[in-house]
């Protein structure tokens, strides 16, 4: 091979080279990610029967979204414990300890006083405070983790990318399948949606 066609050959491969590389990041930039695919339903019989039916097709990472509180429909998709009774008990019970061995080291260790002729540790006279203190933790806790359980305060979920999502607060019930969910097939869960009674399926995008 002659040496002008080796230096033509320099020359042109890493030209294509650099092409190819643009080309396939455009695509990558032009590719938005996906969260999940959303069904529409006109009422609230339908969404919790679609949940149900997705639950039992294996579907784990879903979710239901509707203009009022449905009872049946955190039962269909699965979500039937939550940890934020925990969270209120180990509030309540740190709270009633703090509050009872404040005023034990307030009174019998920091600052003993004899009132009476009572015993510095008077006990029964710790029970107001107590009580106060559980409740008043407990109730901190309750606010505190409910906020943390819900991911809140969430200015931004992707699910408002969704077409007429909006109509969530009106009189329209969606449902969700997450693109995280091990079963998840695009394609496939499309269809799915599709054949539960959705009357309008569309991707989610992050």
């Amino acid at each position: 091979m002659s040496d002008e066609k080796r230096e033509s050959f320099s020359e042109t491969e890493p030209h294509e080279a650099d092409e190819l590389h643009l080309s396939v990041s455009r695509r990558h930039r032009t590719a938005p990610a996906l969260y999940g695919i959303m069904g529409e339903f006109n009422n609230p019989s339908d969404l919790v029967a679609a949940a149900r039916r997705t639950y039992e097709a294996g579907y784990r990472r879903i979710n239901g979204y509707s203009p009022y509180p449905i009872e049946e429909l955190s039962e269909a998709i699965g979500f039937t414990r939550t940890s934020l009774p925990l969270i209120v008990l180990i509030g309540g019970i740190l709270g009633g300890l703090g509050g009872f061995f404040m005023q034990y080291w307030m009174e019998v260790v920091a600052y003993p006083l004899n009132v009476g002729g009572k015993p510095y540790n008077s006990w029964p006279a710790f029970i107001p405070i107590t009580f106060e203190c559980t409740v008043l933790v407990a109730a901190f806790a309750a606010v505190l983790g409910m906020l943390v359980l819900n991911k809140l305060p969430q200015p931004y979920h992707p699910v408002f990318n969704a077409p007429n999502f909006a109509l969530a607060t009106r009189d329209r019930f969606f449902l969700v399948i997450e693109a995280n969910d091990p079963r998840f097939s695009h394609d496939e869960t499309k269809q799915f949606l599709n054949t539960v009674g959705a009357k309008n399926v569309s991707d989610v995008e992050i």
